[in-house]
């Protein structure tokens, strides 16, 4: 009896465990069959109007202005300027203590007098030296005056010609000193430059500047033309290529809200500014001045600003939306394909490398499935780009979800096209 009931217990356990088998046999082999459907939304390919737009930011700046610094040392005793004031062309801003530039200049006036009262007294004997030695030669060729005599002369009128040259280089050096000590003297007297607004002070009265020769002195002040005003803008070095000059561009100030300013690409640098050289957060970009052309009173020099320049414009363009191109990678051969190749030639490596190249694509649907086409892309903006080569126009091409475009789709793919409306509302929601 008791064998009975093991045959029976094993008969049964066995039996499960095969059902189960089965069971699961046959939701690998159906559940493997089944196709994935992915859901996608379209939007047909049309001709537009497309404007091609750098970004960019930077700040306002004047198109003119004039960094005014010392050039004479002292304290300065006049200051009749404040900062915000508008000056005239030739006004007196500032006024440097001149006492020691007054001082040089009357000591080089009295060296210059003494020099020129020296040059005329050697004059005065020059021209009685000359006189005897002219003389003697006179007498010399009568044979009245013996060689001695006329040697004697003429060494007296030589000696007296060389004082009287080098007398004469004093003079000049005399009058380069008082000319100096002139200039000197004058550059205590600062004007304004040209007609503008004192944008920045950088010194009061009674404080003491230092100037140089032969390099900057105290920075005073900044004198600038408020009516003229430009956006100094930084533009990534791989975007930098697409602005021309003219190229017309919208400049937004952050302290102006949304009001927009019109400007037009005035200058394009060539010198690249680099910020954080050999880290991982290198950054390379050109300097682009915009000029505003409807500048407002209020504008100020040092505002932040945002500038769309508008590099190219394309009327009737077949266009797509950017989300709809993506790239894709040809499929590696099987091993069968790869018979007879040999692996290690440099011909083999150019079509491997070719073969991987990244490819651009579309997905266009047609009877319920996903078809890829390769296109070549043009210019695009905020929202649609180019296609010069590819599509016609009219295709009906999937515009979304992303992560069907970039990694779920292929072609072929079976696809169901889903609500916008429903869409949006869910991302909302």
């Amino acid at each position: 009896m008791a064998n009975g009931k093991r045959s029976k217990k094993k008969i049964v356990i066995f039996g499960g465990l095969g059902l189960l088998l089965v069971v699961v046999l046959l939701l690998v082999l159906f559940g493997g069959s089944k196709e994935e459907i992915v859901s996608v939304q379209t939007e047909k390919v049309a001709k537009r109007t497309i404007t091609q737009i750098v970004s960019a930011t930077g700040k306002i700046n004047p198109v003119y202005q004039v960094k005014i610094n010392a050039e004479a040392t002292g304290e300065i005793v006049y200051l009749p300027v404040r900062e915000g004031d508008a000056v005239r062309k030739g006004e007196l801003l500032v006024r440097i203590k001149p006492d020691i530039y007054e001082a040089q200049r009357i000591s080089a006036e009295a060296r210059l007098s003494q020099v020129k009262a020296q040059l005329s007294s050697t004059k005065a004997l020059l021209d009685k030296v000359e006189s005897d030695y002219k003389r003697v030669q006179g007498l010399a060729q009568k044979k009245l005056a013996s060689e001695a005599e006329l040697e004697a002369a003429k060494s007296q009128y030589m000696q007296t010609l060389g004082t009287y040259e080098s007398q004469k280089s004093l003079v000049v050096q005399s009058e380069a000193a008082l000319k100096e000590s002139t200039e000197n003297l004058n550059k205590t007297y600062i004007y304004a430059p040209m007609n503008g607004t004192i944008s920045k002070l950088d010194v009061e009265l009674a404080e003491r500047v230092l100037g140089s020769n032969f390099s900057p002195g105290t920075q005073i002040l900044t004198v600038a033309d408020l009516t003229h005003m430009e956006a100094t803008v930084d533009v990534d070095e791989n975007d930098v290529v697409l602005i021309s000059l003219e190229d017309t561009a919208k400049v937004r100030v952050d302290a102006f809200g949304d009001k927009t300013f019109k400007g037009v690409v005035t200058q394009i640098g060539n010198s690249a500014k680099t910020k954080g050289l050999g880290t991982q957060d290198e950054v390379v970009n050109f300097e682009v001045k915009i000029l505003i052309l409807n500048p407002d009173k209020e504008l100020r020099p040092g505002m932040s600003c945002d500038a769309d320049i508008q590099t190219e414009t394309k009327h009737n363009a077949v266009s797509v939306p950017i989300q709809s191109v993506t790239a894709r990678v040809d499929k590696p051969k099987t091993e069968e394909s790869k018979e007879g190749d040999d692996e290690g030639s440099e011909a083999s490596q150019a079509r491997t490398a070719k073969s991987n190249k990244p490819k651009e694509v579309v997905f266009l649907v047609a009877d319920g499935k996903a078809k890829m086409i390769e296109v070549k892309t043009g210019i695009s903006d905020d929202t649609y780009i180019e296609i010069i080569s590819g599509l016609k126009g009219g295709e009906e091409v999937v515009s979304g979800p992303y992560r069907a475009i970039s990694k779920e789709l292929e072609d072929g793919s079976k696809v169901t096209l889903q609500s916008k409306r429903k869409d949006e509302e869910k991302t909302k929601k």
